[in-house]
């Protein structure tokens, strides 16, 4: 349905994308007033270059897989996957797994590999909020009418309720709230979907100390422990390329294709260039961004 949507927006708006570009470059002239884009051509191997007034960077939060640099990685014998590369548990049956990451995906992935009889364990080297779906949905709605502080007291509370102290797993509770967070620093809550019974019964153990080298099969921890392993999934995230091929911009994103200013003012920068979707507020933020940018143009032309 979500395909069918877009493709029926491309036809009603008389969009033609171009597909299978790699922006290698986006440049802004001072002569022209105008973005130069140069971006190749995967099926002809050509550079292809475009000039326009007006420059959206729109290229997302979640762009380059990135898996950190583990002293003696290169010694591990088994399976090195990223969480993008993960297809089902089910080619893990009774393999020793290793999850490192516990965000959405690691702890989703872990219940995956833990349901088809995978030896599964988990690295969380941060504090973490689990809360439910219905907790979610109920907080998501009460912040229409409650400010964040008394919604993220109640969705502490709940989470209290229904999982009680989760030290003794291994797992911290933050600080700060959930809602906070995820304003503040882009970080979601942990979306329960059946992780939690697995931690509890043992059929997934956590691991809170971090890797500190790999010794072929084994892996050395932070608390003096060595565990083998047969597979290695990275949950680790992304990282932006956006600094690696927009030029002469130096107000709008930082290093790691964030935006420098502050929100709700980080969608417009300098010389006409915009930025859609990069404010860490999901779909929603990017809805606002695009509302906000295409009355911003509309007002210029």
């Amino acid at each position: 349905m979500f395909i069918q949507y877009l493709d029926d927006y491309v036809s009603h708006f008389n969009i033609s994308p171009m597909f299978q570009r790699t922006v290698e470059s986006a440049e802004y002239n001072e002569v022209s007033k105008r973005w130069i884009v140069k971006a190749r051509n995967a099926s002809s191997g050509e550079v292809e270059k475009y000039s326009a007034k007006f420059l959206v960077v729109a290229t997302g939060e979640t762009t380059n897989p990135y898996i950190p640099e583990v002293e003696g990685l290169n010694t591990f014998p088994g399976e090195v996957l990223h969480s993008t590369q993960y297809k089902s548990g089910k080619e893990f049956k009774n393999k020793n797994v290793l999850v490192v990451g516990s965000g959405n995906s690691g702890v989703e992935i872990a219940l995956d590999l833990a349901n088809h009889g995978a030896k599964t364990s988990i690295i969380f080297r941060s504090p973490a909020h689990f809360l439910t779906r219905e907790m979610v949905y109920l907080g998501l709605t009460m912040l229409k009418y409650f400010p964040v502080s008394l919604v993220d007291f109640l969705m502490v509370m709940l989470s209290k309720l229904v999982y009680g102290d989760l030290t003794k797993y291994g797992i911290g509770r933050p600080t700060e709230g959930p809602i906070s967070m995820k304003l503040k620093y882009g970080k979601y809550p942990l979306f329960d979907v059946g992780t939690y019974k697995k931690i509890k019964s043992g059929e997934i153990q956590v691991l809170p100390a971090e890797i500190i080298k790999v010794q072929g099969n084994d892996i050395l921890f932070k608390n003096d422990k060595l565990h083998p392993f047969d597979t290695i999934i990275f949950c680790t995230g992304f990282k932006r390329s956006t600094n690696l091929w927009l030029k002469g911009d130096e107000y709008l994103l930082n290093e790691d294709g964030l935006p420098k200013p502050t929100y709700p003012n980080h969608w417009k920068g300098k010389n006409c260039l915009y930025c859609v979707g990069l404010s860490r507020r999901g779909f929603y933020g990017a809805s606002i961004d695009a509302q906000n940018i295409a009355n911003d143009i509309k007002s210029t032309v």
